[in-house]
């Protein structure tokens, strides 16, 4: 997962938890609220009741209802105001708030009631105890508001910020994606990269980009430096291996040269033919990645490999092995060298006859990639060259394409493997804008992929 759906998973992860909180929270916040209001609406209709007793007397209440000297219920029993005169000596008692069932015009309602003694104001007066009383469904009423007005702020607060968090990290990590898109993707050598500076204000996406190209340049002066010596010691190795062969030659035309010695000067030459073939190798490798050949034929995948093929039958038939070719369509290459792709196809065909069981097969297919989203043509071409062999072990994969790195394949009798035959496979492949790539299993046999893009 990328670093930047990392940052808005945990910044979604993060707000959830924050709405799941308040969904806990709220609920008894609002009630605290809610009652803490309805108490205070309590306390401003005793300020008013009791303002208008001080400027108008209990005239204004003079009504007696089943004993209530004053009862005004507002409507749907919602509130009401009652005052209920006290007996003579009944001492004043302090102001309390309560919650109690009230029978309301033969209706009980729960209500919260604000219950006040009111002292008389003329010798003859009774005390009064003023309740002033507001039904719970109210309260829940208000409550419920204040829950859902939380809740949706909540919810809005959390996407909002989710969005502006996403936004800020999109743009946080720009430069972290021009890196990887601009600078390291497609990157198949120190060559191709590139050490322009990074646009960035932050300090750390600039040093990564600072360690990075000077990471890069030590990199690209020591693939020179090793091109450059392998490219050397070749061409110096050639003369020398060159003269050799020819005094070989020239000792066992000799009539008088005992055989004992005609056997060891064989060998000799065997082995010479052998370090002249590695050096040429080493060679066209140090060419072909300092692009000294030319790209400029078309070339049929189907004909190339069929050609290859030709030129290996002799081998295939001493070991028994079955060749089928199958690429449907063909491939034509408008840039490509034939030369080094009739190198390359001839390698991972030698291979599959050298690394093959007696009896097998070979079989070498290709067909046209899926085309990318919104486009019309295929997005490249992929073949595909498979033996039955005993197959690759799977800690060996990672480096069959190192150069001169050998092991002993998977299987009795099996050959060991690998040389140069894969590295330069896989050096002229990257040359043609190509990928080649192995999957192997023991016991079943290999397949060497070789993707060419539609760049090719």
């Amino acid at each position: 997962m990328r670093l930047e759906a990392k940052l808005a998973l945990f910044n979604a992860l993060s707000k959830l938890l924050l709405v799941l909180l308040g969904a806990l929270v709220i609920p008894p916040v609002g009630q605290r609220v809610a009652v803490a209001h309805t108490d205070e609406h309590l306390q401003a209709k005793k300020r008013q009741v009791l303002a208008l007793i001080r400027r108008d007397g209990l005239a204004t209440f003079l009504r007696t209802e089943h004993g209530e000297l004053y009862a005004n219920y507002h409507i749907l029993q919602q509130e009401y105001l009652r005052l209920t005169p006290l007996p003579a000596g009944t001492a004043p008692t302090a102001e309390r708030i309560f919650e109690e069932r009230r029978e309301v015009d033969r209706e009980i309602e729960d209500f919260r009631i604000l219950s006040v003694t009111v002292a008389p104001r003329r010798p003859g007066e009774r005390a009064l105890r003023l309740e002033i009383g507001s039904s719970l469904a109210t309260v829940e009423l208000l409550t419920a508001t204040l829950r859902r007005l939380a809740l949706w702020v909540l919810v809005a607060g959390a996407l909002l910020t989710v969005l502006t968090d996403a936004a800020f990290a999109h743009h946080l990590l720009r430069p972290l994606r021009e890196l990887l898109t601009r600078k390291l993707r497609g990157i198949r050598s120190p060559a191709e990269f590139s050490f322009a500076a990074l646009p960035t204000s932050t300090a750390d996406f600039k040093q990564l980009d600072a360690s990075l190209n000077s990471l890069m340049r030590q990199l690209q002066a020591a693939f020179e430096k090793e091109r450059e010596f392998m490219s050397n010691v070749s061409h110096e190795l050639l003369t020398p291996a060159s003269i050799l062969e020819s005094r070989f030659e020239n000792m066992l035309q000799d009539p008088t040269l005992p055989a004992a010695h005609a056997h060891q000067i064989v060998e000799s030459q065997r082995t010479l033919y052998r370090l002249r073939n590695t050096v040429r190798t080493l060679l066209l490798i140090a060419n072909i990645e300092k692009e000294n050949y030319l790209r400029q034929e078309r070339v049929s995948l189907t004909r190339t490999v069929r050609e290859a093929a030709e030129e290996l039958d002799d081998r295939r038939a001493a070991r028994d092995l079955t060749l089928e070719i199958d690429l449907q369509p063909d491939f034509i290459l408008p840039q490509a060298n034939a030369t080094l792709l009739h190198t390359l196809l001839r390698n991972l065909l030698a291979n599959a006859i050298k690394y093959n069981r007696e009896g097998g097969g070979i079989r070498v297919r290709g067909w046209p990639l899926p085309p990318f989203p919104a486009a019309t043509t295929a997005a490249g071409y992929q073949l595909r060259v498979e033996d039955t062999g005993p197959g690759i072990a799977a800690e060996h994969l990672p480096y069959l394409f190192d150069r001169f790195r050998r092991f002993q394949q998977a299987g009795p009798g099996a050959p060991e493997g690998y040389g140069l035959g894969l590295p330069i496979a896989q050096t002229i492949a990257t040359f043609h804008g190509a990928t080649l790539g192995v999957e192997s299993v023991v016991g079943q046999g290999t397949a060497f992929v070789l993707t060419f893009g539609a760049e090719s």
